[in-house]
């Protein structure tokens, strides 16, 4: 992690931008903007750990990360992929408990981090803000319930489909380090790397993908949502 110097108003278009702040006046950002510090992280740097104090709403400037939950045994699930722009973190800045996760960057990537009893502050003093942090708070619940769901009610083969679907070119067919791995698909469906093997083998068996040198391409967008749409992971 390394700390980089950043201007009042950059720190303000920032916030401006952040969800979490929408149509919030100037007189509300600017003490938020003295509490706000840019850092950079590198490719697989880990930001934070599961459990730890946190430090603060950390925006993303630049980059990706994955926010993930890692069991006693040391597997991991990932829990979310965010990109430029997005916000994460906000559990501990209102509750004042620990990481609920572990975040680390997927490539070079610089965050905004907007401490947090700065934030706190901001509430106390300016209620009005409570309104859109619920809203965001609600949807990230419903993204969640979501997640139980398809972890809880959807075969693997079903949830790689899904998945599938989502990604762009170049995370399917790119250059190693921009594409993902069996390894890295089965951290994003919750799984191993034999299940998704076996599952890859059977969307490619019915004609929906092809599968070369750790490429995959998408043959039958169609047959590839039927899977998607399949609870039972099974498509005649």
């Amino acid at each position: 992690m390394r700390r980089i110097s950043a201007s009042k108003m950059e720190k303000l278009a920032a916030l401006r931008r952040c969800r979490y702040f929408a149509n919030t006046g100037d007189e509300i950002l600017m003490p938020l903007a003295s509490a706000t510090q840019l850092h950079s992280f590198l490719a697989d740097e880990m930001i934070f750990l599961e459990d730890d104090l946190s430090e603060g709403l950390y925006i993303i400037r630049r980059g990706s990360v994955k926010l993930s939950k890692i069991s006693p045994q040391g597997r991991e699930l990932v829990l979310n992929v965010l990109e430029t722009g997005e916000s994460f973190n906000e559990v501990p800045v209102f509750d004042q408990g620990g990481n609920p996760v572990t975040v680390s960057a997927l490539e070079e990537s610089e965050l905004w981090i907007v401490n947090a009893a700065a934030i706190r502050a901001a509430l106390s003093e300016h209620p009005q803000l409570a309104q859109t942090i619920i809203l965001n708070l609600a949807q990230n619940l419903r993204m969640l319930v979501s997640m139980v769901e398809e972890l809880s009610f959807y075969q693997v083969t079903t949830r790689l489909a899904r998945l599938l679907s989502s990604l762009s070119p170049e995370q399917l067919t790119g250059h190693p380090g921009q594409r993902l791995t069996q390894d890295d698909l089965a951290v994003r469906v919750g799984t191993v790397r034999e299940v998704v093997a076996r599952s890859l083998r059977k969307l490619e068996l019915s004609g929906a993908i092809s599968v070369s040198r750790n490429k995959i391409a998408i043959l039958e967008a169609e047959k590839l949502m039927e899977w998607a749409h399949s609870p039972d992971g099974d498509v005649q």
